[in-house]
């Protein structure tokens, strides 16, 4: 069985999942900290876990969603990695705050890691995160699906009753609507989706009442 810890972090709100197994291997999912008392949250959670983080997996790379990417990489030295489509977003965090809130916070890009390959797993520890591509909220949007514990870590491609902007550079909506619709097919009603904003919900419910899908 695996441990989930939410954290919601930065301004915007952004959930931050450290997910780890019975023997204390984690991934880190999305790393929001922007504040030191977010990052020190973090690793205080950690430490006091006796945790080992191993991966910083992206489900895409809007700047609120990597704001604690550089302090991963130089605490636990992990490199965040994303699918390739968004490598130009995560290398430049900073300039993606300027265009989209006209200023931009101190956020330095760590070197990326390998990227995310559409329909391989990503194995950490004995956790295995199958990468969906779900492009429309980014280029190179992703869900990440924990098959054994039905986990989907959704970011911000899929919310409890709505679906994520499509209104940023690189978003179409007619596109995200047929990732999720695929989505949908191909997952069953009780996968719990965990997203990048807000409650979690599941496959089924989202079903059954989207009013986008």
């Amino acid at each position: 069985m695996l441990k989930i810890k939410t954290f919601t972090f930065n301004p915007l709100g952004e959930n931050t999942y450290v997910v780890s197994d019975a023997d204390g291997t984690a991934a880190i999912i999305d790393c929001g900290a922007l504040y030191d008392e977010e990052q020190e949250a973090l690793a205080e959670y950690i430490d006091t876990e006796g945790l080992k983080p191993q991966a910083h997996l992206l489900t895409h790379a809007h700047f609120d969603h990597a704001f604690g990417a550089a302090f991963l990489h130089e605490r636990y030295g992990l490199q965040p990695r994303c699918m390739a489509a968004d490598l130009p977003l995560l290398a430049d965090l900073e300039g993606q705050m300027r265009m989209l809130i006209g200023r931009a916070l101190f956020c330095p890009s760590p070197p990326a890691g390998e990227p995310l390959v559409e329909g391989s797993d990503v194995i950490v520890g004995q956790m295995a995160f199958s990468v969906i591509a779900c492009p429309g909220h980014t280029q190179g949007g992703a869900c990440l699906y924990e098959k054994s514990c039905r986990l989907l870590f959704a970011g911000d491609s899929l919310f409890a009753g709505s679906i994520g902007r499509t209104d940023f550079p690189g978003g179409n909506h007619w596109q995200l609507i047929r990732s999720l619709q695929h989505l949908l097919r191909e997952l069953p009603d009780d996968v719990r989706v965990l997203p990048g904003h807000g409650p979690e919900t599941t496959i089924g419910t989202e079903r059954q009442y989207n009013p986008y899908l």
